[in-house]
């Protein structure tokens, strides 16, 4: 039960980021095109797109590993291109993406911990 609950509100953060993310890309376009990476506007659809289809299939504990997997990938490049704080000039806003980029970090650790979990 503990498992399936892990899963559900882990998955939860990706599937309302993701559909946020895919609904109105906004300024994150801008920092997908400012990291050099190429269609700066579908990338962004589709990473929120990745997030929302892995991040139910995890809740819902279908292909948990193959999902976790598929978020990792889509969360690592999100953390790098969205929240460099050592960019950022201000404390405040060096403050705030560091928060943002720790979460993710951990939001990571969980991930890895679907990855390395045995079968039941």
């Amino acid at each position: 039960m503990l498992k399936t609950l892990g899963q559900l509100l882990l998955g939860s953060i990706f599937i309302i980021g993701g559909a946020g993310t895919f609904a109105e890309p906004g300024g994150r376009v801008q920092k997908v095109e400012a990291a050099g990476l190429p269609q700066p506007r579908q990338a962004t659809i589709l990473n929120g797109a990745v997030m929302v289809v892995a991040g139910a299939a995890l809740a819902a504990d279908v292909l948990p590993k193959l999902s976790a997997t598929a978020l990792l990938g889509s969360l690592v490049a999100t953390t790098l291109v969205g929240h460099p704080f050592w960019k950022e000039e201000t404390p405040a806003a060096r403050a705030a993406q560091q928060v943002q980029f720790f979460k993710n970090l951990s939001l990571l650790g969980g991930l890895l911990l679907v990855l390395a979990k045995n079968d039941d």
